[in-house]
């Protein structure tokens, strides 16, 4: 089987003009099939700030009303998707920018209310590789966003690291799926005031370790989760660390073990 790469850029990779231009330059020279997922958070919440929508975060999560949803949409799916689709296409890598509604390619369901109403959150049910295969075949590299649906019309505000493990998953049944979590820092780190402390393996029983000590805590949580999840669901490799881990093995980056 062929070799995919699925990689999800976040963090200040998106909020850069240059260091994002610098980004795709280097992802367009990847060869052979791979995929590229983003976020967007920050840009709109900018926009958001600027309609006079309020932000609200729980948890380190967005609370997802329908003015958020408006807006999210505008931005993941309009401004930031496109802009990386054709800087791509600048860069001679064919592309096509996806949401989880187009083609039918990632349905969710609506979060339920427990403790904490989501709004407009939806939690990944099924990843339909159809459309994705096909594109792929003919050396076109899917763009997805941060937006999937529910089948029945609705758009739903969706975690991307989430997204990039499922399509990683989703994909294990056809390619050797290797999974990249690209972000600003070289990895996940022992000491959060350290940027040379980078945890170079974590394994099932070390990340239980981890978290009792209260090393990992808060936002790395749910991203060491969807890791866990895509390792255990048949995708060959999964790291985390800076975009130079896809070029340069011997840099140092997060490698996440059964």
């Amino acid at each position: 089987m062929k070799t995919i790469k699925v990689i999800k850029i976040g963090g200040n990779i998106i909020d850069n003009e240059e260091i994002l231009a610098s980004f795709i330059k280097d992802f367009a020279t990847i060869s052979g099939p791979k995929i590229l997922v983003h976020g967007g958070g920050k840009l709109a919440t900018k926009l958001a700030t600027q309609m006079k929508v309020p932000v609200k975060i729980t948890e380190g999560r967005r609370i997802t009303d329908g003015e958020t949803l408006d807006i999210i949409t505008m931005v993941y799916a309009g401004k930031i998707n496109k802009t990386i689709v054709a800087q791509l296409q600048a860069n001679n890598c064919n592309a096509i920018g996806f949401s989880g509604a187009d083609g039918n390619t990632i349905v969710s369901a609506k979060r339920p209310i427990n403790t904490i109403d989501y709004g407009f959150v939806g939690d990944v049910k099924k990843v339909n590789t159809k459309a994705i295969e096909v594109l792929l075949k003919n050396n076109i590299t899917p763009v997805f966003c941060a937006i999937t649906h529910d089948e029945n019309g609705q758009l739903l505000n969706t975690n991307a690291d989430t997204i990039a493990s499922e399509l990683a998953i989703g994909l294990s049944s056809i390619f050797n799926t290797e999974l990249y979590y690209c972000f600003e820092k070289n990895g996940v780190l022992e000491d959060v005031e350290n940027a040379d402390s980078v945890i170079e393996n974590i394994n099932t029983q070390s990340y239980k370790t981890l978290k009792e000590n209260n090393i990992i805590f808060e936002g790395m949580l749910p991203k060491l989760d969807n890791c866990f999840h895509a390792i255990n669901q048949n995708v060959q490799k999964v790291c985390i660390g800076k975009s130079d881990m896809l070029f340069n093995t011997n840099n140092k980056h997060t490698t996440i073990t059964e």
